[in-house]
């Protein structure tokens, strides 16, 4: 069984393995068609049509199976890797050894954005940027300047208190659990993390930066929290809900898969605080 682990507590082998099963994965060409899947959904996630990925009551199924595969790819390249999670409550500094050069390298440079040292560096020549939303074609980073602070953790906690995961409208107006923690309601947490790494972690095609996997696996971790927490709410909507995905409706773009069918994580994987 895979084993999460907070980031803060991997071994150097375990980086070195993990940053070396992300640049296979680019090099082969198979990484760059998570980013353009995530970019797509991105694109066609509007509140007032149909939405799975993002403003949505999905949003959390959705990723975790788009982790789960993400995880897998990793797994193809090195069975021992497992993705790690940030959690970015407690290493919320652009000093974190989260982006140390040996790891997912620091903050990009004053001038451009561009991140000047680790594997994912334009110079490194591991990580060219071939989806992309404008013609730079190298990995850019702006630490905490788009936004000063990340999230605490009495503000998660807050979130973590609401009990109904989702509610009409169904989108990033709505209340509720999901909407409050994918950021668009409430003290923003999500979206928060995406705008202080700045860079393209700022754009649709934000899984271009790594840090996106340990991101979306924390927020992945607060949902699984929040279900111990209210073990007698689930998912909503159960059905008949035009334009989002009902509890027992298949997700695009994978068609065989259904948010029930997703929340268990232990199915999947385990934490390492399980």
């Amino acid at each position: 069984m895979t084993v999460r682990k907070n980031q803060a507590s991997l071994t150097a082998d375990e980086k070195r393995r993990l940053v070396a099963a992300f640049v296979e994965l680019k090099r082969s060409g198979r990484y760059d068609a998570f980013v353009t899947t995530h970019n797509a959904f991105i694109m066609g996630d509007t509140d007032m049509g149909e939405r799975t990925g993002h403003r949505s009551p999905s949003f959390l199924p959705w990723h975790r199976r788009f982790l789960v595969e993400f995880e897998r790819a990793l797994q193809s390249v090195d069975p021992s890797v497992a993705l790690p999670y940030w959690d970015w409550t407690a290493d919320g500094s652009a000093r974190s050894s989260l982006w140390a050069p040996d790891f997912l390298g620091g903050t990009g440079r004053s001038l451009d954005g561009r991140v000047m040292d680790g594997a994912f560096s334009a110079s490194a020549g591991n990580w060219p940027i071939a989806v992309r939303v404008d013609s730079r074609t190298y990995l850019r980073r702006s630490l905490g300047e788009g936004v000063r602070a990340l999230p605490t953790r009495a503000e998660v906690d807050s979130v973590l208190a609401l009990s109904t995961y989702d509610m009409a409208p169904w989108n990033s107006a709505s209340d509720g659990f999901r909407n409050h923690l994918e950021g668009w309601r409430g003290v923003n947490l999500h979206n928060r993390v995406h705008v202080w790494v700045g860079g393209q972690m700022a754009t649709g095609v934000s899984p271009n930066d790594p840090v996106f996997w340990l991101h979306h696996a924390f927020v992945d971790k607060l949902w699984a929290e929040w279900q111990r927490r209210h073990p007698g709410s689930g998912y909503l909507p159960t059905g008949g809900t035009p334009d989002v995905v009902d509890l027992d409706e298949t997700m695009k773009p994978w068609n065989d898969v259904r948010p029930v069918d997703l929340l268990d994580h232990t199915a999947y994987y385990t934490f390492d605080t399980d």
